[in-house]
């Protein structure tokens, strides 16, 4: 497998995300016609979610033809390069449907061994955070570019400033162990999807905590966090790419210690 000009793909996944952009703002704060996937929680998809993931998919076959995509709308494309496109076209849709700009377009190139880059994109406020591994990250806005860096003083969970989506989601021993951390932190913020991970590479929050991820939902995370100098990982302490549970932490010591009071309840 020949190796990627970095730069050029990121700018790829850059036009993807101005490709996106005016399709979400077209539909952001209207009054949409809201579908539920099957599911046991409402898991709702608009036609925003398949405008997005449609144009994307349609760019991709003539920028990238040999590439996979894997989005959420749509069956997934096998990739013949083997490198695929992990999309998700709006991250938080709850949020979006209730008029709240913490949705997010989520874009990211995965390699054989998971992501190598990607961009996490907030129409509605303009700011597009960018990562790639072993690179660092970065955050674009109306202002310039401003490297992303977390917090590296906060290094006990009594010190700390927790997220979750919503925390009504877990259930059992997972509902137990993310409770214990909660109660045990200094701030709580809950309901800020994709944004939440990059308010982390922004040094504000400093641990994200969730369950039943599926790929689209992580990949975008993980170059933007790695980047900014974050630790993002499994319950166990593994690659997350793949979805499930999922830890972010602004620096290891911290990390180190929410993974030891997650462990009862990691899979």
């Amino acid at each position: 497998m020949p190796d990627l000009d970095m730069d050029a793909e990121l700018a790829i996944a850059a036009r993807l995300a101005d490709a996106a952009r005016p399709i979400a703002l077209k539909h952001f704060r209207t009054r949409l016609s809201v579908d539920a996937k099957p599911a046991s929680e409402f898991d709702p998809v608009t036609e925003a979610d398949r405008a997005i993931e449609a144009q994307m998919r349609a760019l991709l076959a003539q920028w990238r033809p040999e590439d996979g995509v894997l989005g959420e709308e749509q069956a997934e494309t096998p990739s013949r390069s083997g490198h695929t496109w992990v999309l998700d076209p709006i991250d938080g849709t709850r949020a979006f449907i209730a008029g709240l700009p913490t949705w997010c377009v989520l874009i990211a190139l995965y390699g054989p061994d998971g992501p190598l880059l990607s961009i996490i994109d907030q129409p509605f406020t303009g700011e597009r955070f960018s990562g790639v591994s072993g690179r660092g990250a970065w955050l674009d806005h109306a202002s310039g570019r401003e490297p992303l860096k977390t917090r590296d003083s906060v290094l006990r969970v009594e010190d700390a400033i927790v997220s979750t989506t919503d925390p009504g989601l877990f259930t059992g021993a997972e509902a137990d162990a993310f409770a214990q951390i909660a109660q045990s932190a200094k701030v709580r913020r809950f309901g800020l999807d994709a944004y939440g991970y990059a308010a982390l590479a922004l040094g504000g929050v400093d641990l994200v905590i969730e369950s039943g991820l599926k790929p689209w939902d992580v990949g975008a995370l993980i170059p933007v966090v790695s980047g900014a100098g974050g630790v993002i990982t499994n319950w166990r302490g593994g690659p997350a790419h793949e979805g499930g549970q999922l830890i972010a932490a602004a620096n290891p010591g911290l990390h180190a210690q929410a993974l030891e009071r997650l462990a009862g309840a990691a899979l």
